[in-house]
């Protein structure tokens, strides 16, 4: 199973009131140009322009175009249930990308950004002794609602569960953590396998370089379970953003990166993949179509995934973003019922049937 990590954190216009810190980071102003590009906190530009998370529209346009490019789903960072800082906008947005996958028929994981936890305490939001009481009450609702989903991945028929990074819960109170849980979770941790979990998934390692890709699949071989990472590279804006020193670039080396880093996570068998990132931006990891790499890492993606299959063709992947543009340009409901359709042809895998109906649809609404 490919899935690939996505971040539903970006806010703009003129679907919210305002450009969000992801596109700025206080530093960029996304209704101005430079180059004949808005500018906004990456060193790349999506090919659909800066994004809000919130929207439908677009969430319906990057599922559609994993699920032709042979991605199964997406691991979606999640920051938990509290309204505080924007926790609660990427709960909602969230919410609205569960709900797409449920439609589409992609698959579903989340990824707890258990950092949110000493920022709680220091916000004297939770109390300092209950930092494990809350991990155990944000699980137990992901229980009660979206594991229960027919999307959310299953492994060994428990509900997959992340947390990145190592800033968050330490790894005794993760182990007293999945304890106290009254259903079982399949828990990895970001690059090392917790107490308490069965495996770990890989993540881009700037700092260390490229070799670390090898060290997890090695350290992972004694492992349960493990979940490699493929990345494009690394290549972030922080510097230039003014919020810290930056991190040392991972290289792009004309696709090569992530041609490797695919191959070396196919080859080791493991049950699931992740793809580091869909849509991390600020980090340069992304692999949604860009103006500087247009959809060189989806096209060979597709090759690797659909093979000799005759499934879904290059071509296709060009498909999402015409439905985008006819959902934006034509909100009238005729127009969104046809378009409803063909998006149901292509979850179908018709694809014949829905390039023909896309075309004809075009010609009609034209001006």
């Amino acid at each position: 199973m490919v899935l690939a990590h996505y971040m539903p954190w970006y806010t703009a216009k003129p679907f919210s009131d305002h450009w969000g810190w992801h596109w700025t980071m206080n530093r960029f102003d996304p209704d101005q140009e430079s180059d004949g590009h808005r500018q906004i906190a990456s060193k790349y530009h999506p090919i659909i322009g800066p994004y809000d998370s919130g929207d439908p529209h677009v969430l319906e346009y990057h599922l559609i175009l994993m699920k032709l490019s042979g991605i199964d789903g997406v691991i979606v960072d999640w920051y938990g249930l509290t309204d505080y800082r924007d926790y609660a906008i990427l709960n909602r947005n969230t919410t609205r990308v569960l709900e797409q996958c449920e439609r589409l028929k992609m698959k579903f994981v989340i990824c707890y950004e258990d950092q949110t936890i000493p920022a709680l305490v220091e916000a004297n939001r939770i109390a300092a002794s209950d930092r494990v009481t809350h991990a155990v009450s944000e699980i137990a609702w992901l229980g009660k609602y979206w594991f229960k989903s027919g999307s959310y991945v299953q492994l060994d028929h428990r509900p997959l569960l992340l947390s990145f990074g190592h800033s968050g819960l330490t790894s005794a109170e993760w182990k007293e953590c999945i304890s106290r849980l009254d259903s079982p979770v399949a828990y990895f941790s970001q690059d090392i396998r917790r107490d308490g979990a069965i495996g770990g998934f890989g993540w881009p390692a700037p700092n260390v370089g490229l070799s670390q890709v090898d060290q997890f699949l090695t350290d992972a071989a004694y492992w349960p379970s493990m979940i490699p990472a493929v990345f494009p590279r690394f290549a972030d804006i922080y510097k230039d953003a003014g919020v810290g020193d930056g991190y040392p670039r991972l290289p792009d080396d004309s696709g090569r990166t992530f041609q490797m880093t695919l191959q070396k996570a196919l080859k080791s068998k493991a049950q699931i993949i992740q793809i580091a990132t869909w849509n991390d931006w600020g980090e340069g990891t992304q692999i949604e179509p860009s103006i500087e790499f247009g959809y060189r890492d989806l096209e060979h993606l597709q090759s690797v995934r659909f093979g000799g299959e005759e499934r879904f063709t290059t071509a296709d992947l060009r498909l999402p973003i015409k439905i985008l543009q006819l959902r934006r340009a034509h909100s009238d409901a005729d127009a969104n019922r046809a378009v409803d359709e063909i998006v149901l042809l292509i979850v179908q895998g018709d694809m014949e049937t829905a390039r023909r109906k896309l075309d004809q649809l075009a010609t009609a609404i034209s001006p």
